[in-house]
């Protein structure tokens, strides 16, 4: 509750104070003064392509739930126009038009929203987005490996939307708590190997090169899976022979939703395991760990709080209240 009322605090602040085309516009004028050039906004995506934008975005797609958190975040959810169908966070989100899943993207959609600009992310298929490039359509391509890459990316989007001090408070709250859980965790003598389940069937688990991986090693674990590169599909006899001490899983069905069948796999399938034995598996919200967004800080606390229940991190809460204070 205090983390929820603490983010609401700081994202108001940043709704109020907006952003806008007019940040890029100084005053007008004097008499016989030559008018400013007009804007042009040039970034190199995730992809590598170099993206130029002759003016602020008004009407943005967003094709990635982590896209449209950020986009709401810094202040630009009012000219986000279209979002995927699992675009649930924050709630004014689902308010907008659909525009098909993260994976199958109706480009017909996309097009008839009349964007000036698509978020796009590396999951939504090479395919669709060049599709959406050969239709003249700006879009830019996210795909973070990594929570410096996730911050990198909120500043990208702070630039394209004009929005760059919202985006830059918001990556300062990220870097602080991240310095935050390592000093809290510097001294820990336990670290436990941790197991991170997403799927069941066949069983999928995150390794190094993941953002999630990440996670697990700031908060003061070792990636049981941690010689394996990427998210990689394993036996049980792999999940049981790795003997994790710790097991956090996916809520819901995976990806969020419904009751949590994967805890209730994990404590029947996995009994052999020291997780299972000792009560050590765990279920975080699905849409927190899963998406590279600003909210993987969120995981990050909530992981600290997993492995070292005598650890108390309270950085990104006063963290956020503080920014709000001073907005």
């Amino acid at each position: 509750m205090i983390r929820k009322l603490a983010v609401l605090a700081l994202l108001i602040s940043i709704f109020i104070a907006g952003c806008s085309e007019n940040a890029y516009v100084s005053k007008p004028p004097e008499e016989n003064v030559a008018p400013p050039a007009a804007t042009i906004i040039k970034v190199t995506d995730d992809f590598g392509y170099e993206v130029t934008l002759n003016k602020t975005p008004q009407r943005i797609v967003s094709l990635a739930p982590s896209n449209t958190e950020i986009l709401f975040a810094i202040g630009a959810g009012d000219r986000v126009v279209g979002v995927t169908d699992y675009c649930n966070y924050p709630p004014e989100a689902m308010e907008k038009p659909k525009v098909g899943g993260y994976s199958t993207v109706d480009i017909e959609k996309v097009i008839a929203l009349n964007p000036d600009l698509v978020v796009a992310a590396h999951g939504n298929g090479i395919e669709t987005i060049e599709a959406l490039r050969e239709r003249g359509i700006t879009v830019i391509v996210l795909n973070p490996k990594n929570l410096d890459d996730v911050m990198r990316n909120i500043e990208l989007l702070g630039k394209v939307t004009g929005c760059e001090e919202n985006a830059s408070k918001l990556v300062k709250v990220m870097e602080y708590t991240i310095e935050e859980v390592k000093k809290s965790v510097a001294n820990v003598s336990d670290r436990p190997k941790v197991a991170h389940i997403m799927w069941h069937d066949p069983v999928w688990v995150s390794g190094r090169n993941t953002f999630i991986d990440e996670l697990i090693r700031l908060a003061g674990g070792e990636n049981a899976f941690g010689d394996m590169d990427g998210w990689k599909a394993v036996s049980i006899e792999d999940v049981l022979e790795r003997n994790p001490d710790v097991i956090i899983v996916n809520s819901g069905s995976g990806m969020g939703g419904g009751k949590n069948i994967l805890y209730a796999w994990a404590i029947s399938e996995l009994k052999g395991v020291n997780a299972v034995k000792n009560g050590r598996v765990y279920v975080i919200d699905a849409d927190l760990i899963s998406r590279p967004s600003y909210r993987l800080v969120y995981a990050l606390e909530d992981i600290v709080r997993l492995l070292h229940p005598g650890i108390t991190i309270k950085a990104c809460e006063e963290q956020m209240a503080e920014s709000a204070e001073s907005s």
